[in-house]
């Protein structure tokens, strides 16, 4: 089949798509650390995208997609746009742009930390959680406790987590990291009554085609991987999305979920993150104007 008619075809798909949230396989949203210029790794790439008025997502094709960053460019660091964190010099923009054909909502900046691991506190990664705030449909309850507004927003609306690695690493280091903390977190849930043993079967699969999904290649110092948790379907028969950029989605609404709320249980994976979530909700919450 010629490029031509798989990108007509892969377009008529994201038209389907964009009127009903569905399954998708690729999600690119890289952008570096620092450098100007970016080039996909695949030549036929799809781009998950997600519309805070529809609630959907739109795929668009290209051979080669080539991104330049303005100086004012919400993409990468910036100066004035942009969030350091302290313990890893590692910056991240304050407002999150997913390019694509179709406009995107722009994702607030909530909380950024470092991720540490052993008891040396070896640093891992610098994480950010990014969060759909503009969203129309999110009423966050001003009475809440920090802990129920992140749940309530990780629920709610899209969001994002951006890892960006201290040192190299490869994903499939990162995904035993992953899948251990969801393991762990599933075991917690059971034993206190907050999962069935029924929904904790229904997620093995899931659980499985998460971990199959990432390879054995290395995963450079410095370079995002953007895990993207899509707004609830409209449709409630059906399963909401994650998104690990590059690598695929899995439909299942625990491991949706709860692939982020592991970062904010108790501690949370990253203490520094949750801190600096937790600081950001507590006081007036200034929305990205579109």
């Amino acid at each position: 089949m010629s490029t031509r008619n798989l990108s007509t075809r892969l377009l008529t798909t994201a038209r389907k798509h964009y009127s009903s949230p569905a399954r998708f396989r690729h999600f690119s949203s890289y952008a570096p650390a620092s450098g100007s210029r970016v080039t996909w790794r695949h030549g036929l790439g799809l781009f998950a995208t997600v519309t805070a008025a529809t609630l959907a997502v739109t795929l668009q094709v290209k051979s080669t997609v080539h991104l330049d960053a303005q100086p004012d460019s919400l993409l990468g660091p910036n100066p004035s746009t942009s969030r350091k964190d302290e313990a890893t010099g590692i910056e991240f923009p304050e407002t999150l742009v997913i390019p694509s054909r179709v406009r995107l909502p722009p994702f607030n900046l909530v909380g950024l930390g470092v991720r540490t691991v052993s008891f040396i506190g070896i640093k891992v990664y610098s994480i950010a959680f990014y969060a759909d705030l503009s969203n129309p449909s999110l009423k966050i309850p001003e009475d809440a406790s920090p802990d129920e507004k992140i749940e309530y927003i990780i629920s709610n609306t899209a969001c994002v987590l951006r890892i960006i690695p201290t040192r190299n690493t490869s994903f499939s280091h990162l995904r035993d990291g992953f899948i251990r903390s969801l393991q762990a977190h599933m075991s917690l849930q059971l034993k206190n009554g907050k999962i069935s043993a029924q929904e904790a079967e229904e997620a093995q699969s899931p659980l499985r085609k998460l971990k199959s999904m990432f390879p054995s290649t290395p995963l450079k110092k410095g370079e995002p991987l953007d895990i993207l948790l899509l707004p609830p379907p409209k449709n409630p028969e059906e399963k909401r999305s994650l998104v690990i950029r590059d690598l695929g989605s899995v439909e299942c609404n625990w491991v949706s979920k709860q692939f982020l709320m592991v970062y904010f249980t108790g501690d949370g994976l990253s203490p520094p993150m949750k801190k600096s979530v937790v600081n950001y909700l507590q006081g007036p919450i200034e929305l990205i104007k579109s």
